[in-house]
C-alpha cells in the first residue's frame, strides 16, 4: 500500500470550501471532501515548522521534551524498514535540512527562485512548478512508497496569474494587486479595510491556484494504478492570519485559531468513509500513528496519539478530551470540545464551536471556566514534561460541554 501526504505550509482553513468558505470557489478542495473524510478539529502542536516534522515523522508532541533527534527511530526510518520506498520532496530548506529528513530513501529539493511579478500562467506559479515535479515522482516511484509532499511557497511568494486574480474581484474593489511578497504586519486598530482586502483577495488567488493542482493530483489518484492503492493526506503546517487580531502574515504567532486551526482530510482508495466528517480533536504527531498502521507499522499510541484511520470508523467521542499549543515566549492553547482557551500576555477564552474565529473573548464573564482551562493546562504540560509518566486526568465536565 502506498501514500500521499500533501503538507501545504501557510494554508487558511478558512478559504477551503470543506471549511465553510462561499465566496471563494475551491472545486478541488470540495471534490476531495466529497471523496475523503474531512477532520474540523485539526489543531497545530507548535507554529515553528521544525517542530511540525518532528511530530508527524516521530509522533512526538512539541510540548513534550525535546529528545536527541540524530539517531532516534523515526516513522520514516521504521517504514523503509518494512520495504516501502520513502521519498520527500520540498520547496523549504528548512524541511529539507531536517535531522529526520535523512532517513527517506531520497530526499528532492527544489530551490526555486522566488518571482518579482506575477506568473504568465499557473504552469509557470511556484505551486504550478513543484506539483509538476510531485507529478512527476507518483509516476515514477516505485511501489510501495511513501510521498511526503511539503509546500512552503504558500508562505513565501503570491505569484497568481492575473486573471486568478482578476477571478476574486467585484466591481467597486480597488484594482487587482501586483503583490508578489506576502505581508508580514500588525495593524493599527483604525486600519483601512482596502489595505487587508487586498491581502485577502492576493492570497484568495494563490489558494486558487493551489486548487487547481490540487486537481490534477486527484485526477492521478482516480485514473493511475498505483493510486487505487494509495492513501492521501492532505492538511498544513500552520495558518496564515490575514487581519483578524490585526495581525497579517508571521508576525508574533499569536496562538489564534488563523493560525492554530488547520485543514486535515484524508481520501482512502476505498473511499469507505466518503463524505464523512468529525470534530474530534486531532493535531500533526497522529500522522506518525496513522501513516504507520497503514504501512504496516505496530503504531506507538503511547500519550494519547490516536489512529485517523481508526478514529474515522469509531465515534468522535472516543477521541481525546483536548489538545495542547505552544508557542515563544511561554505562550500556551488548549482546546477543548467546548473552549479554545490562550494563555499569552493576558488570558482569553472563546466558546467553541461557535465562535471558530476566536472573535469574542469571554474570560471576564467566565472567571471560573479561566480558571479551571488554567489548572487543566498546566496539568497537560507537566504530564507532557514528564514525557508520558503521569497520565492526564478527566476533564471537568464543565471544559468538554460548556456551560448554560
Amino acid at each position: 500500500m502506498n501514500s500521499l501526504c500533501l503538507v501545504v505550509d501557510r494554508l487558511h482553513w478558512g478559504y477551503l470550501g470543506p471549511y465553510g468558505n462561499t465566496w471563494l470557489p475551491t472545486p478541488a478542495f470540495d471534490r476531495l471532501a466529497a471523496q475523503g473524510f474531512v477532520w474540523d478539529g485539526a489543531f497545530i502542536e507548535s507554529p515553528h515548522v521544525h517542530d511540525f516534522c518532528t511530530a508527524c515523522w516521530t509522533g512526538r508532541h512539541a510540548m513534550r521534551p525535546q529528545a536527541p533527534i540524530e539517531g532516534q527511530p523515526s516513522l520514516i526510518s521504521r517504514i523503509v524498514e518494512r520495504g516501502a520506498h520513502s521519498v520527500l520532496l520540498t520547496d523549504d530548506r528548512e524541511v529539507a535540512q531536517h535531522p529526520l529528513a535523512a532517513a527517506f530513501s531520497e530526499v528532492v529539493n527544489l530551490r526555486l527562485p522566488l518571482p518579482t511579478r506575477p506568473a504568465d500562467s499557473l504552469e509557470q506559479t511556484l505551486l504550478g512548478r513543484y506539483f509538476s515535479q510531485a507529478m512527476e515522482l507518483l509516476d515514477s516511484v516505485p511501489e510501495p512508497f511513501l510521498l511526503w509532499c511539503h509546500v512552503g511557497s504558500l508562505g513565501r511568494a503570491w505569484d497568481a496569474p492575473r486573471d486568478f486574480r482578476q477571478a476574486v474581484w467585484d466591481e467597486g474593489d480597488p484594482e487587482p494587486s501586483e503583490r508578489v511578497v506576502p505581508p508580514e504586519t500588525m495593524l493599527p486598530r483604525d486600519y483601512d479595510p482596502d489595505v487587508v482586502l487586498e491581502f485577502t483577495q492576493v492570497y484568495a488567488a494563490q489558494v486558487a491556484v493551489l486548487d487547481a493542482c490540487l486537481d490534477v493530483m486527484l485526477d492521478w489518484l482516480a485514473e493511475s494504478e498505483k493510486g487505487g492503492r494509495t492513501l492521501f493526506i492532505v492538511t498544513s503546517a500552520r495558518g496564515f492570519p490575514l487581519g483578524e487580531h490585526l495581525r497579517v502574515g508571521p508576525c508574533d504567532h499569536a496562538l489564534y485559531s488563523e493560525l492554530a486551526r488547520v485543514p486535515l482530510i484524508h481520501r482512502s482508495p476505498s473511499q469507505k468513509d466518503a463524505m464523512d466528517r468529525s470534530d474530534a480533536l486531532v493535531q500533526p504527531s497522529d500522522l506518525a500513528a496513522t501513516l504507520g498502521h497503514w504501512h504496516g507499522v505496530p503504531p506507538d499510541l503511547s500519550f494519547g496519539l490516536t489512529d485517523l484511520l481508526r478514529l474515522a470508523e469509531e465515534d468522535s467521542e472516543s477521541g481525546r478530551q483536548c489538545v495542547g499549543i505552544r508557542s515563544e515566549n511561554q505562550e500556551r492553547a488548549m482546546v477543548t470540545p467546548a473552549w479554545y482557551f490562550r494563555q499569552g500576555s493576558r488570558l482569553e477564552l472563546f466558546l467553541r464551536p461557535d465562535d471558530c474565529w476566536c472573535a469574542n473573548d469571554v474570560a471576564d464573564r467566565c472567571p471560573e471556566i479561566v480558571e479551571a482551562m488554567s489548572a487543566a493546562l498546566s496539568a497537560y504540560d507537566q504530564a507532557m514534561k514528564s514525557d508520558g509518566s503521569e497520565a492526564l486526568a478527566a476533564l471537568d465536565p464543565r471544559l468538554l460541554v460548556g456551560v448554560e
